[in-house]
C-alpha cells in the first residue's frame, strides 16, 4: 500500500546549493496511486508508478528539491499537482510560468485506493508546508516538518522556528503514538518516539 523510493539531486535557496537525497512516497494499490513529493527524477518516479493511474502529485511544500520533477511527471501522466497556496512564493522560484493545478487546505481529505489522507497545514519549515495523515495506515507523511530527531530546518527564508514548534505540538504530536512518521529525508520514526523530546528541541532552538 505504501511505496518508497529515494531520489538524489540538489536543494537551492538563499544563494546556496546542497546535495540532497529525498524520500518519494507512493500510496495506492495495483490500480491507482498518489505520489507525495515528486523529487529530482521523473523517470524513476514514473517507473515506480508503472501502469497505475496517478491520481495526484501532492507537494508537502515547494522547496525546489521536493517539486523539481513535479511538472514533468504531471505532463507525462496528466495528474494534478497539489500545493498549499501559502507556498506560492517558493513555487515561483522553480516554476515562474506555471501554477500548481490545485490548492491544499487544512482538513482536506484526499482518497486513493480506498485510503484517506487528511491534510494538516503545518507551517514553519515553509509557509505552506503540509503533512498527510493516513489513519488507516497508521502513518503520517511529514515532508520536512518533523524528522527522526526533531523539527525541519528553519534557518532560511520563509521559515520560522516558533511556528514549526506550534505545528508539531498542535497537529502532529496529538496523533496516536504508534503513528509512523515517514519523512522527506532520512529514516522514519514514530510520534511516540519523538514526542518526549519537544522541550529539548525548544531549548536548543532548532
Amino acid at each position: 500500500m505504501i511505496g518508497h523510493l529515494v531520489t538524489s539531486g540538489t536543494f537551492s535557496l538563499d544563494g546556496g546549493t546542497w546535495d540532497v537525497d529525498n524520500n518519494v512516497w507512493l500510496v495506492g494499490d495495483d490500480r491507482e496511486v498518489l505520489v507525495i513529493d515528486a523529487a529530482h527524477d521523473a523517470d524513476a518516479i514514473a517507473a515506480a508508478v508503472g501502469d497505475r493511474r496517478l491520481t495526484a502529485i501532492v507537494s508537502t511544500h515547494a522547496h525546489d528539491d521536493h517539486i523539481d520533477a513535479a511538472a514533468e511527471l504531471a505532463d507525462r501522466t496528466g495528474a494534478p499537482i497539489l500545493l498549499h497556496p501559502d507556498d506560492q512564493v517558493l513555487w515561483r522560484m522553480t516554476y515562474p510560468d506555471r501554477d500548481p493545478d490545485g490548492a491544499l487546505a487544512h482538513g482536506d481529505e484526499l482518497t486513493v485506493a480506498g485510503t484517506t489522507l487528511r491534510v494538516l497545514h503545518t507551517p514553519g519549515h515553509a509557509p505552506g508546508a503540509v503533512c498527510l495523515h493516513a489513519p488507516d495506515l497508521r502513518t503520517v507523511f511529514t515532508g520536512d516538518t518533523l524528522f527522526n530527531g526533531g523539527p525541519g530546518a528553519t534557518g532560511r527564508s520563509y521559515s520560522d522556528f516558533g511556528m514549526i514548534i506550534d505545528s508539531i505540538r498542535d497537529r502532529l504530536l496529538t496523533l496516536p503514538p504508534e503513528t509512523e512518521v515517514r519523512t522527506g529525508h532520512g529514516d522514519s520514526t514514530t510520534i511516540g518516539d519523538e514526542a518526549p523530546h519537544l522541550q529539548d528541541w525548544i531549548a536548543r532552538g532548532h
